[in-house]
């Protein structure tokens, strides 16, 4: 079942195309990685892709009952949200604010919800803490349970592992593999070969010279997917 379809789309902002006659489709349990040069419109394909903006052609077609507000987002790190002020329940929490019904407080259903997705992945231990005072790794882990809490469908995560050590990068991957099997559908704009390479199952490389979109063993024998594996240090021609 197809939750997400682009047909024809343009992309761009200001009115200027960035990237032109995009089609895709996300399948339901489907693991996407979203790969390109800087400036290729990545993080355009997201804000559109979340409905932040129009595309300037074509159109993004919601399925299987998805709506645009149950997509969990977990958008790249910034010195703002490393230092939000909050307790770990408090940011899990604000992830159902996109869909809150009440104006004070969150119901026994929403906590009872953020401190599974905190069991889930392994911060039930830190409900209490302060979110700024968390390492890097565990942060991302809180954000992850903070996208859980809009979702049961699909997850969208833009650069997860910029700023983490190989070993944290590594752990937060598996948590996202594990999440995918689990029939999450996982979204991941990334510049890092290791989830294209070992968990997406679709790649959508976007570039200046057009697009590739398809399965992940015919992405690696295309033109545009050697180049990829070539600047990661994966060349194997």
């Amino acid at each position: 079942m197809i939750l997400i379809s682009g047909r024809n789309l343009t992309l761009g902002y200001d009115g200027q195309p960035i990237i032109s006659n995009l089609s895709f489709s996300v399948e339901q349990g489907d693991y996407l990685c979203i790969v390109g040069e800087n400036g290729s419109g990545k993080s355009t394909f997201v804000r559109t892709v979340l409905g932040l903006v129009e595309p300037l052609g074509g159109e993004i077609v919601y399925k299987g009952g998805l709506r645009k507000n149950e997509i969990g987002y977990l958008p790249q790190q910034s010195g703002i949200q490393r230092d939000f002020p909050s307790s770990v329940m408090e940011v899990v929490l604000s992830g159902c604010l996109n869909r809150h019904r009440k104006l004070f407080g969150y119901s026994a259903d929403e906590k009872n919800k953020a401190l599974s997705a905190l069991e889930r992945l392994g911060m039930d231990g830190c409900r209490k803490a302060s979110f700024q005072e968390l390492s890097g790794g565990q942060q991302q882990r809180v954000l992850l349970c903070r996208a859980l809490m809009a979702t049961e469908k699909l997850i969208f995560l833009d650069e997860p592992v910029t700023g983490l050590d190989p070993k944290t990068s590594s752990e937060l991957y598996s948590i996202v593999d594990s999440l995918n099997r689990s029939g999450i559908t996982i979204m991941m704009v990334t510049h890092d070969i290791h989830p294209a390479l070992n968990d997406a199952r679709t790649i959508l490389h976007l570039s200046h010279n057009g697009y590739f979109f398809g399965p992940k063993e015919k992405y690696f024998q295309s033109p545009m997917g050697r180049v990829f594996m070539k600047e990661a240090g994966h060349d194997h021609s």
